[in-house]
């Protein structure tokens, strides 16, 4: 990519260029294409998909400007999910095709193309969110907690609270047990309203023979460790009072082998529970990936749908419901939920999770673990969104890990390459353009997790780095997920060396890190383009990436360096306004815009935030 970026035609999903973000089935819709003069296009058509056969609708000039020329085509909503293009012509005659990945002067196929779907909302609430996760086992003891080894079942290993993680093995890992409760979680909670979040995630918390608490033995109480029901009742009323809405982490691949539904299922063949999971004749069973403690849930039966959905106390339903209701679900492994050789019911299962939400109040959020290619499962009927490691955090791992530092991601075979700005530009783009715009607005996006290196270790240390991907973190489209003590510079250079206990002496944070943090999360609770804007590139090179995020009411020009660079300029008459705009944030990278140009520098590691008004 190049700096010319400005001058191509450009179309997204975002209100800018569509007008009507909650089309319902047969409904016409109004869809926009921005064409720079610079372009030399003389004639725009839309291409879409009508029970998967392409028709054509010619597009008109809506308005014309000094400099881009906006033209608007209809989109009828003739399918659930409708694909979309737009085919261009140049004076001289050129044929383009511009869909999700941008220009192209060949055919391209049709996974890549724009996408408007008639399904019902997510919650609004959701997409002016920014999402801190919290691992109950690690974030905070609360202050009448009994000492640990006082509590510890039989399969815990205490610890006290700075301890090192014992990672040595999986089975030690997993065993270690710090303490944290809920009510701990509750007694910090004016840590998450300083920050500025607006969601708290928690990862499991119902009853299992772990501290991750993913090998639940039932889905109808909270682990007693962690306080029991009443402790989780008092944390989400008191961060309902505060604001901040709440959502769990359900299992719906697997479930703990000292399960109630596992154990019954153990009984005998004839055990009505036995449908429920996956028993070879031998005996033996599906788990997950051959972990022997972890049975596979098979998504094909009735009567687990029966009990997981549909009856009035089924966990699906149970947590979301009554006088202290969750705000949403995360569903851990939802890419492997209702799949086992020859048998998928994916889908099925998403579509069944989100109409049980809908049917509550709609105001439910539901988002999908998925660690590679969400395209096929995310186009929106179930899950919200998605967790999107593939069209962020990994690329943003790319651009920022350190050179010394070469991590694998999630038990890949190999480490992650250091690339330059460019591929991960198209690496976004190409990712992002498989999914409804929709999707991917509602997924979360992510530097890390529980399950990850931690940020402050894979860019080696440096806070002017971590930096840079909190600013690409919370100005990117999609809703920003923060693990905790990412936000105080906690380090790990795995996913579980990563959960350490969250240290509340201030004395051992890094105050810049966080200011950092509190300053991004400000912006974009400030400033809607952040929040609901479409996004363009405005240059991308081996250490800067630059880009635009866009309303009808402003726009904010993003720009981050991993390192020093030359100046890059623009011209300011493709970005209009700019020079009546302002410095809302930075570190080390600058952006300077006068009535002809937009300068674009760094001295090193950093990021600068700039927005402007009515455009």
């Amino acid at each position: 990519m190049s700096e010319d970026l400005l001058a191509r035609p450009h179309h997204d999903g975002s209100r800018l260029y569509v007008d009507n973000q909650a089309p319902r089935l047969g409904e016409t819709v109004s869809v926009r294409v921005r064409v720079p003069h610079a372009a030399g296009i003389t004639e725009v058509h839309v291409r879409q998909l009508w029970d998967a056969e392409p028709t054509f609708a010619a597009a008109a000039v809506e308005r014309h400007g000094d400099v881009e020329d906006w033209w608007t085509a209809e989109v009828t909503c003739h399918n659930p999910v409708t694909p979309y293009r737009f085919l261009l012509q140049g004076a001289d005659g050129e044929y383009l095709w511009l869909n999700g990945t941008g220009l192209h002067r060949r055919d391209v196929p049709d996974n890549s193309d724009f996408r408007l779907v008639t399904y019902p909302e997510p919650p609004a609430w959701a997409l002016d969110s920014v999402v801190y996760q919290v691992f109950p086992d690690r974030f905070a003891r609360s202050a009448d907690a009994p000492p640990v080894a006082e509590i510890a079942p039989d399969w815990a290993v205490p610890a006290g609270w700075d301890d090192p993680v014992d990672a040595r093995s999986r089975a030690v890992v997993a065993r270690q047990l710090f303490g944290g409760d809920l009510d701990g979680i509750r007694e910090h909670l004016d840590h998450l309203e300083r920050l500025g979040v607006t969601v708290l995630y928690l990862t499991p918390f119902f009853p299992a023979r772990s501290n991750h608490r993913y090998d639940a033995s039932s889905f109808d109480a909270v682990d007693p460790l962690l306080g029991g029901t009443e402790a989780l009742e008092r944390l989400v009323a008191e961060a309902h009072r505060r604001g901040l809405r709440v959502i769990g982490d359900l299992t719906t691949n697997h479930t703990g082998d000292a399960h109630e539904w596992f154990v019954a299922a153990q009984a005998g063949p004839d055990a009505p529970e036995r449908d429920f999971y996956f028993f070879h004749d031998d005996g033996d069973f599906e788990s997950w990936l051959g972990v022997h403690s972890l049975p596979k849930l098979n998504h094909a039966s009735a009567a687990l749908r029966d009990a997981f959905f549909d009856r009035p106390d089924a966990p699906v339903r149970r947590w979301l419901t009554g006088e202290q209701p969750l705000d949403g679900w995360r569903v851990d492994v939802a890419n492997m939920t209702g799949r086992r050789g020859a048998q998928d019911v994916n889908h099925a299962v998403a579509d069944h999770m989100r109409a049980t939400l809908d049917g509550l109040d709609g105001d439910k959020l539901l988002v999908g673990e998925h660690v590679h290619d969400h395209s096929a499962d995310a186009q929106g009927s179930g899950w919200h969104g998605v967790m999107n490691y593939s069209g962020f955090t990994r690329p943003v791992w790319t651009w920022l890990r350190d050179k010394d530092f070469a991590p694998n991601f999630l038990g890949a075979p190999l480490a992650v390459p250091r690339l330059g700005g460019e591929s991960v530009a198209e690496t976004i783009d190409e990712f992002g353009s498989l999914d409804p715009w929709r999707s991917r607005t509602f997924s979360f996006t992510l530097t890390g997790s529980h399950d990850t290196t931690r940020i402050r270790t894979l860019v080696g240390d440096d806070p002017a780095m971590v930096a840079v991907a909190a600013a690409l973190l919370l100005t990117m489209p999609g809703i920003p997920m923060i693990t905790y003590g990412d936000e105080i510079g906690m380090p790990g250079e795995f996913g579980e060396d990563g959960r350490r206990p969250m240290p509340w002496d201030e004395h051992r944070w890094d105050a810049g890190t966080f200011a950092t943090y509190q300053e991004l999360i400000a912006a974009r609770r400030e400033l809607e383009p952040l929040r609901h804007g479409g996004i363009r590139w405005v240059s991308a090179g081996t250490d800067s990436l630059t880009f635009v995020r866009e309303t009808a009411t402003g726009a904010v020009l993003v720009h981050c360096a991993r390192a020093a660079h030359e100046p890059v300029t623009v011209p300011a008459t493709q970005l209009p306004g700019i020079a009546q705009g302002r410095l809302v944030s930075a570190s080390a990278a600058k952006i300077d815009a006068d009535d002809e140009t937009v300068t674009l520098q760094a001295d090193g590691a950093g990021y600068a935030l700039y927005s402007w008004g009515e455009l």
